[in-house]
């Protein structure tokens, strides 16, 4: 948990105690003590203490804060609780806070909001800020082009490094940190760069040329960012140039940015694969019931059809109760194991290690591993039967049971996240329900209709 560094309250001060004690600061209209209190909070922590107090309080906040606010924070922010604050700050307020943030935070802070709203607060910005704004909002949301940053450091290759140096202590308009300098030609096509340490440690007479990295990679605007956070882990990179369908350049992304794409992609793959999707502690009842009650619905139906086939079986359940008990242990066995291989599977696919070139190698492995761990376990459960009931017969049932969902569960927990991808679909989102009711009908079915052949 994030503690409070600095401040009148405590050196090391964990954030969710310092809310309450904000939160009495701003219910008694105490705008200095409230300074106060939070005084060196960096962004993140900021944010932190936004998402702790009340949605009513935490517009007061921003207002007590004034100009000791710092802009940052609200690109730190959950999206549902930044949505709310944006909509309680007067716009004059806002276009303050996003006209001294980065393009691409600030992106990210106006994408949700209404149109109406979005061009009030762009209006209220500098020119030139909001020229770069509105490109960068122009590009598909979770692309490069919301991610890139569109202050850079560009040369052309027959300048001399003296004469970067020069640009980079003369001009106003570059970024407040960087480390390469991108070389394009006249038509603005990236040709190459130069690390900045590489640049500083070489003469000033060498022409930027000579030094140059001619095989930079580049990123395309309209790429997704997990593509992007891809190309970024597999070629080890700090920071990459942007280019628009003409191949110009029009930005960069940095691996700060990266970082926080690959881990808003695994926790998205979480909450999906927990059907929950893009839910937050922050949200509201009624947005957390809607966003949960379709998938419980769909589980429901798949419920129904399990229990259909425990239906179809009743008399059988009836004449030896050691059935009802022993249910469980099939259904329970083949879902996990088929969650295991989902897992696997999705997480695959979302990283591009899963494609037609090694599908049915993978798919023959994952029945491969079913099997042999089904007749693992068959053993292991047929002895345990054999010992509780004494009966020979039901341990050869639901060993035989378990092979069989075994072997169902891992074809289900690839094929199905594989055609869920194939049809456009995230397999993330939609496979648990799906891979669950198979292994639960092919269980059941399998053990009490073998039970029903065999049992008589």
């Amino acid at each position: 948990m994030r503690e409070h560094k600095t401040g009148e309250f405590g050196a090391s001060t964990p954030i969710s105690e310092l809310a309450p004690v904000v939160a009495d600061a701003l219910a008694q209209a105490d705008a200095a003590r409230t300074k106060a209190l939070v005084a060196g909070l960096q962004a993140p922590d900021l944010a932190d203490l936004i998402e702790f107090l009340e949605p009513e309080q935490r517009q007061q906040l921003v207002a007590s804060l004034d100009s000791a606010f710092d802009p940052e924070a609200l690109s730190e922010l959950e999206e549902g609780v930044r949505d709310q604050l944006l909509r309680d700050l007067p716009n004059e307020t806002v276009a303050k806070a996003v006209a001294e943030l980065e393009t691409d935070d600030a992106a990210y802070v106006l994408e949700n909001l209404e149109e109406a709203d979005r061009q009030q607060i762009l209006a209220l910005i500098p020119r030139i800020d909001r020229a770069a704004l509105e490109r960068s909002l122009e590009y598909p949301e979770d692309s490069a082009g919301r991610l890139m940053q569109t202050d850079f450091v560009a040369v052309p290759p027959f300048w001399s490094i003296g004469q970067v140096i020069d640009h980079m202590r003369e001009a106003d308009d570059l970024p407040d940190t960087f480390s390469d300098i991108y070389v394009v030609d006249a038509t603005y096509h990236v040709v190459g760069s130069v690390d900045l340490s590489r640049l500083l440690r070489t003469k000033r007479e060498v022409p930027v040329a000579q030094i140059m990295d001619g095989g930079r990679q580049t990123v395309l605007a309209t790429a997704d960012q997990e593509e992007v956070a891809r190309q970024f882990e597999r070629y080890d990179l700090k920071s990459a140039p942007v280019v628009d369908a003409n191949k110009r350049l029009v930005g960069v992304v940095t691996v700060d940015d990266v970082v926080e794409v690959m881990h808003e992609e695994t926790e998205e793959d979480l909450r999906r694969l927990g059907g929950v999707g893009n839910e937050s502690v922050m949200d509201t009842v009624v947005d957390t019931v809607r966003n949960r009650f379709a998938w419980l619905l769909i589980n429901l139906g798949t419920a129904l059809l399990a229990s259909s086939v425990i239906k179809l079986f009743d008399a059988t359940i009836g004449q030896m109760v050691a059935l009802a008990v022993l249910m469980p242990v099939v259904a329970s066995m083949g879902g996990n194991a088929a969650t295991q291989t989902m897992t696997v599977t999705v997480r695959a696919l979302a990283t591009r290690d899963l494609g037609p070139a090694n599908t049915l190698r993978v798919i023959v492995r994952e029945a491969s591993v079913g099997f042999v761990n089904g007749v693992a376990f068959a053993a292991i459960v047929g002895l345990v039967v054999l010992f509780w009931f004494g009966i020979g017969t039901l341990g050869l049932v639901i060993a035989t049971a378990m092979i069989a969902n075994f072997l169902a569960a891992a074809l289900a927990g690839i094929l199905i996240p594989l055609a869920l991808a194939r049809f456009g679909y995230d397999p993330a989102v939609a496979s648990g329900v799906f891979v669950t009711m198979v292994t639960d009908v092919v269980g059941f079915f399998a053990f009490l209709g073998l039970a029903s052949l065999w049992l008589r």
